[in-house]
């Protein structure tokens, strides 16, 4: 008499959730806890270490830089070689550079020149590894599943932020800065683990490249051959500086001068991550037809903190404001993904990806480094009213153009579990009117 075989037991995760979507999640939820705490540790250790907050900037200006200047080599190079280890590397640069900071920290003999060029190796590491982590997600999913898989990605890292700011901030408080950085270190350590778990082999090989030079080149082709991908790679370079520069100067001295100090100021962006959290879960189900008019119609929001810090508005007009404001940017997020993973093809999305990026951080350090001159000539209300004109301005004239309102999602049917065939991962063409 035979034994039955024992039961299998059943997964949990969705049938389209694959090894390499659920590895490339849940790295990056435990990357978002030790990350957004590190931020905040980062800053208390130079407070800590006799720094003022010019100190503060110069640290976190040292992080910015890098990944400014490499992000565009790193989106080549992630298109070059295997996506996955260009992710374990720079993970475990980010994992030596951050226990290197920690016991700095932890030691007392922290120096300011130290802090900023470990921030540095860390800034340098994330040029490397965010063009090749959103080209690895991008082709983890079937174009079905796209919309709901990004959506579900990022609101786990949101919600990992947030979750991280908190424990970070009440760690801080309790054993110090240093052992914040040093969970920051293991964090990486056990991302790059599972990073190096995930699978490659339903990625389509590679051609051989004629040169970095020749693959930037490529990579550039796809950006501007694509009115509705540069001219909203353009919008974002502004908006993303100036919501930066709003938010990072404006926001804290406006709370601290009409609004109660900096209490009031953090419920009103734990309010935005909330929103943040809520808006991911409404692209789960909402699925726009046309992706980028939805996407582009969100991000009109994005004017109005500027204009409730211009006000200003009382501290719960401020927290509705900043809530609305994280549930519409979740819906451009996924519709901006949904379309990266839709049209470009797979050989090319790091590239893209890190043009994207590029677009999005190089102009934040000029924003915030001009944010006192603006003060000084047009008075803080003018130049927040000026944020949010220019947010709204350059959001209405990406609205303009045809192919922004014309992208039309694209339905095929599922592929197997092993991962999208080369038939789904190809770019269509955005649908006539």
């Amino acid at each position: 008499m035979t034994t039955p075989p024992a039961p299998r037991l059943r997964s949990h995760r969705p049938a389209w959730a694959g090894r390499n979507y659920t590895l490339l999640t849940t790295a990056a939820v435990v990357t978002g806890l030790g990350n957004a705490g590190a931020l905040i540790a980062a800053a208390f250790a130079v407070l800590e270490a006799g720094g003022d907050g010019g100190d503060v900037g110069l640290v976190a200006a040292a992080r910015t830089l890098p990944l400014v200047v490499f992000l565009l080599i790193g989106g080549a190079l992630a298109d070059r070689l295997p996506r996955h280890r260009v992710m374990v590397a720079a993970n475990s640069l980010n994992c030596v550079s951050q226990a290197a900071f920690a016991v700095l920290v932890l030691s007392g003999e922290a120096r300011l020149w130290q802090m900023a060029v470990l921030s540095a190796l860390g800034g340098t590491g994330q040029a490397f590894f965010s063009p090749a982590a959103e080209g690895m997600l991008l082709s983890s999913v079937t174009r079905q599943q796209a919309a709901r898989a990004f959506a579900l990605f990022r609101m786990g890292v949101n919600g990992a932020q947030i979750g991280g700011a908190a424990l970070g901030g009440a760690l801080i408080a309790v054993v110090g800065p240093g052992w914040v950085l040093a969970v920051d270190a293991a964090a990486f350590a056990v991302a790059g683990a599972l990073r190096s778990l995930l699978d490659v082999s339903a990625v389509p090989r590679r051609e051989p490249g004629g040169g970095m030079v020749r693959d930037l080149r490529e990579g550039w082709r796809e950006v501007v051959g694509r009115p509705w991908l540069w001219s909203i790679v353009v919008q974002f370079s502004v908006v993303n500086a100036v919501v930066g520069a709003a938010e990072s100067v404006f926001g804290p001295l406006v709370a601290e001068d009409h609004l109660g100090g900096a209490r009031p100021w953090g419920f009103a962006l734990a309010a935005f991550g909330a929103g943040t959290v809520l808006g991911g879960l409404l692209m789960v189900r909402w699925r726009p037809r046309r992706l980028l008019l939805a996407g582009s119609l969100s991000v009109l929001p994005l004017s109005l903190p500027s204009a409730a810090l211009a006000v200003p508005v009382p501290v719960p007009a401020l927290v509705t404001v900043m809530f609305l404001v994280g549930v519409s940017i979740e819906v451009f997020g996924v519709s901006w993904m949904t379309a990266l993973h839709q049209e470009i093809p797979e050989d090319k999305l790091s590239r893209v990806s890190a043009y994207d990026w590029f677009g999005s951080v190089a102009m934040v350090p000029l924003a915030t480094a001009l944010t006192g001159p603006a003060e000084e000539a047009f008075g803080r209300t003018a130049s927040l009213w000026g944020c949010s004109a220019l947010i709204l301005a350059l959001t209405l004239a990406v609205l303009t153009v045809p192919d922004v309102r014309r992208l039309r999602r694209s339905e095929t049917t599922p592929v197997a579990e092993g991962g999208p065939t080369a038939e789904d991962t190809a770019p269509k063409p955005v649908s006539p009117r």
